[in-house]
């Protein structure tokens, strides 16, 4: 009798993965990845996905594989997986890190299939601090300041980190995006940061939906005036009770106005 679908699903390009095909990758830093929310074996944002996968390896490797081969290595692992989980693809090159490889050297495509997540219930404190992430519009592996900086903020009381680039602007959290506000309009950061998925998905969403939308430089200062959430794959919306000792106003009308977008984002199979 076959085994059915398990929670715990690791694929190496479409087949699942020994300990000698995972061996290399143990402390491999030269990569980058998308994670999405699988619900009824579909996922919300499927091309949103797909393009920053295709994005990232022409910025990081010079080239992408076909959109067609990240479905089939998708559509295998969501096969051996239970309707609702937490999926990621991570896309790298054989040839390792500290390296350039020639053109003849393919990517390799890890897809990794985990327990369905909705993310903390919150509302989050966040502590800010001054940090800019290499690289800031990939989603890429080896972030070791992302921890550490969330550690650092659970040791002083707080959830978790926000980022506060050179020009003294909020640009997203460690793991997440930023989203505020005003009482009429969405607020999103300018500055250098990666645009998530959920946050692609709500824009386009909320843009259908005839809600205003601005971005603009958030400062500290400004705060007051706002109600604020984080967002990722996870969630479009956890609120923010405080970024450091300031309190943000109620965030939630903002925070069903963001599941009313993200639901309307319509669930496809890969």
């Amino acid at each position: 009798m076959s085994a059915g679908p398990t929670s715990s699903v690791v694929h190496r390009n479409g087949q699942a993965a020994s300990a000698y095909d995972l061996s290399p990758l143990a402390f491999a830093g030269y990569a980058h990845f998308t994670a999405m929310q699988v619900r009824g074996s579909k996922v919300r944002g499927l091309d949103l996905h797909l393009a920053r996968l295709r994005y990232a390896s022409i910025e990081m490797f010079g080239k992408a594989l076909p959109d067609e081969q990240l479905r089939t290595h998708l559509r295998a692992a969501l096969a051996a997986s239970p309707a609702d989980h937490s999926l990621m693809a991570t896309v790298s090159s054989p040839a390792g890190e500290f390296t350039v490889a020639g053109p003849d050297v393919g990517l390799d495509v890890l897809v990794r299939a985990g327990p369905a997540s909705s993310g903390p219930k919150g509302p989050l404190a966040l502590l800010t601090v001054e940090h800019e992430r290499a690289l800031p519009t990939i989603k890429h592996v080896g972030e070791v300041a992302k921890t550490y900086f969330l550690r650092q903020a659970v040791a002083q009381g707080f959830d978790d980190a926000a980022f506060i680039d050179r020009h003294g602007r909020l640009s997203e959290a460690s793991i997440w995006n930023l989203a505020f506000w005003d009482g009429e309009t969405v607020v999103w950061p300018e500055a250098e940061m990666l645009t998530g998925t959920t946050m692609g998905i709500v824009r386009r969403q909320l843009q259908s939906l005839g809600i205003a939308q601005r971005t603009q430089e958030i400062r500290p200062a400004d705060l007051p005036a706002l109600a604020g959430v984080v967002m990722n794959s996870w969630t479009p919306g956890i609120a923010i009770s405080r970024i450091d000792a300031t309190p943000l106003r109620d965030p939630q009308a903002f925070l069903a106005l963001l599941h009313r977008a993200h639901e309307a984002e319509p669930l496809v199979s890969p």
